[in-house]
């Protein structure tokens, strides 16, 4: 599996969004194309094969089009798709690539150590700006917040000892309180709510945008975006 570099290692922009992607509210969106020093964004909709994965790119397509964007779907939906070349090759050239919301699960069977997986690495390590929005944002870190259940399993790790709950404002206190409980002492839990980005500058500093709010724990306590790796 490929993890991200060390963090004085260059690298792209990176937007872990807690869901409610491509609508009002996710300001942010404008400054990653800026970002990208282009207007294409690559939209990857893998965790929605099962769930309307032609809507999602209609959908990104259209809000990126008021931002003055071009945004197109790659059709990766399943693991042969994830290990062709002429796909693998469309997301090395990306400048901007987005995953969206859905199953994580399954987006992290497709892509893992997948030829499709090693391009996205490669192109974030070479400056584009990457995105994942909800399953997007809660596969790219390691451990991974299990849906089922809300304890962890294993992501792709692109982001090591980082766990992502996305739409964290519709998560029952139960539920919050069993994943904050079981969290690994060295993970850094972040829980995002909708239409909101955690973003992660490439020199490494880190922000918030959007309509909501970020909260980091580790070890149960709340310890801000200092606690975050840089």
């Amino acid at each position: 599996m490929t993890s991200a570099k060390a963090p004085h290692d260059p690298v792209g922009p990176l937007a872990l969004v807690g869901g409610g992607e491509w609508r009002d509210g996710c300001t942010f969106d404008a400054d990653l194309l800026a970002a990208s020093g282009g207007s294409s964004v690559l939209i990857l909709p893998t965790a929605a094969a099962y769930e309307g994965p032609a809507q999602s790119v209609e959908w990104a397509t259209h809000w990126f089009a008021t931002l003055g964007g071009d945004a197109r779907g790659l059709m990766v939906l399943g693991r042969p798709d994830a290990e062709d070349e002429t796909n693998a090759a469309a997301v090395r050239a990306a400048k901007f690539i987005y995953l969206s919301g859905g199953s994580p699960l399954h987006l992290r069977s497709v892509f893992k150590e997948s030829r499709l997986w090693e391009a996205l690495v490669a192109a974030w390590r070479a400056g584009a700006v990457l995105a994942g929005s909800s399953a997007g944002a809660m596969v790219l870190g390691d451990p991974m917040v299990d849906p089922r259940g809300g304890a962890f399993t294993l992501g792709l790790g692109l982001l090591e000892n980082v766990a992502v709950m996305p739409q964290a404002s519709t998560w029952s206190h139960d539920r919050v309180h069993r994943t904050i409980k079981l969290a690994p002492a060295a993970v850094a839990l972040v829980a995002i709510d909708e239409q909101t980005a955690l973003l992660r500058s490439p020199d490494g500093d880190w922000s918030v945008a959007g309509v909501g709010g970020v909260t980091v724990y580790r070890a149960g306590v709340d310890v801000g975006l200092a606690g975050l790796p840089g």
